[in-house]
């Protein structure tokens, strides 16, 4: 009984550590550019886009179509690196924490 009162500790811990990790994942910041530089997007490790660029030169009201696929490139850019970030930076912070269960994935959560 005593182990699974430590046990019961212990995961109000990790939940507490990993709580933690996830709500500093807004402090991750991941940028991604597209058109040569022309569009760049900076986004969090939330996947929160919180920065767009987009260079004058570049903004041509006769092919908004362009325009519209550059800044989809660029945020969408941003984003797989802001989740790659984020991913690592869970795995770190939650590096030994977590007890060996098996048939449980702990790398998978966030």
């Amino acid at each position: 009984m005593k182990d699974l009162f430590n046990m019961m500790g212990k995961m109000k811990e990790v939940q507490a550590k990993l709580q933690e990790a996830q709500d500093n994942l807004v402090t991750i910041i991941a940028d991604g550019e597209s058109g040569g530089g022309m569009v760049k997007a900076t986004a969090n490790g939330k996947k929160q886009l919180v920065k767009l660029v987009i260079d004058q030169d570049v903004i041509n009201p006769q092919d908004q179509e362009m325009l519209q696929d550059l800044v989809v490139a660029a945020v969408n850019k941003a984003l797989q690196d802001a989740e790659l970030k984020a991913q690592a930076y869970l795995q770190k912070s939650t590096e030994g924490l977590m007890p060996n269960i098996p048939g449980m994935d702990f790398d998978k959560l966030g």
